[in-house]
């Protein structure tokens, strides 16, 4: 076992038992669904098919981030067992938690000064998140120290692509991600919105692609055109969806159709409460290794 915590936040969106097994250790973000306050504790405290049926219906939601003082107690817990710590937070360009995390490493190492803690900006979201720690634990088991650990997620942490589609334009023109003069026209024509998570973190339209159909081939072939390798890409590859389950399975066949190097099948996660306040029901992302994110 190492000598020191390998952490993340819930809105690494893998499964509870799965943080468990690789054991990597989690803060939970929080939000509101119809005015009472829950913890994104990954589906325990509301299953995710309740939490976007009752948004579906028209009831609201918001997010917060997890603040300093929060960061600290957590923090504190492991410092005070004698334990260092690297922790990843969610991209920056999608929250100001790392900024909090930070503050709160900064604290605790005054009050810890004999200890590590190291917070990193992961650049990613949801389940690609979940795999940049799923690959961590992988190297932590291995043996690898803390600092070369860091060292490790720093200079490959822009090799992991994320992108999404949605099929359901709804919360995008509510949280005005699309106008709704665009988003009428695009429901319309059945238009699909193809995003990436871009170098520094943020999430960009990249295509308009009319057709469920059609966008879920052009998904797997931004694959096929990013991953390490191409065609022949041997590593992991993680999907995760919001309430539209069929439609990531139909992505993970086709990209086990195309990938038979793959290492294991594609696993399917939920979009978490957090992300999944801002996507609504109806979106699917698609997780993998490939060559650096410049763009």
């Amino acid at each position: 076992m190492s000598d020191y915590i390998l952490s993340c936040c819930s809105t690494a969106d893998l499964s509870k038992e799965h943080f468990e097994e690789r054991d990597i250790k989690y803060i939970c973000f929080h939000y509101k669904l119809g005015g009472i306050d829950y913890a994104d504790d990954l589906g325990q405290s509301i299953p995710f098919d309740e939490f976007y049926r009752r948004m579906d219906a028209g009831e609201d939601t918001q997010t917060s981030q997890i603040n300093v003082t929060e960061y600290l107690e957590y923090f504190e817990k492991f410092l005070g067992e004698g334990k260092d710590i690297i922790h990843l937070s969610l991209s920056s360009g999608i929250s100001g938690s790392y900024n909090s995390a930070l503050n709160a490493a900064n604290i605790a190492k005054e009050r810890h000064p004999e200890r590590k803690i190291y917070v990193i900006d992961s650049l990613a979201a949801s389940s690609g998140y979940g795999l940049l720690m799923d690959k961590l634990a992988d190297l932590r088991d291995s043996g690898m120290d803390i600092d070369e650990l860091r060292d490790w997620a720093e200079d490959n942490k822009l090799r992991l692509h994320h992108w999404f589609f949605s099929s359901d334009l709804k919360f995008f023109i509510k949280g005005g991600r699309v106008s709704k003069t665009s988003g009428t026209i695009g429901t319309i024509l059945g238009i699909c919105p193809l995003l990436n998570v871009s170098f520094d973190g943020h999430l960009i339209p990249r295509a308009k692609i009319r057709s469920k159909k059609k966008v879920i081939r052009e998904i797997v072939k931004r694959m096929e055109e990013n991953a390490e390798g191409g065609l022949s890409y041997s590593g992991k590859c993680y999907l995760c969806q919001s309430a539209c389950f069929d439609d990531a399975k139909a992505v993970a066949e086709l990209v086990e159709e195309h990938f038979p190097n793959l290492e294991g099948e594609p696993l399917i996660n939920h979009i978490g409460t957090t992300i999944g306040s801002h996507t609504g029901p109806g979106t699917v992302a698609l997780f993998f290794w490939g060559k650096k994110r410049e763009d």
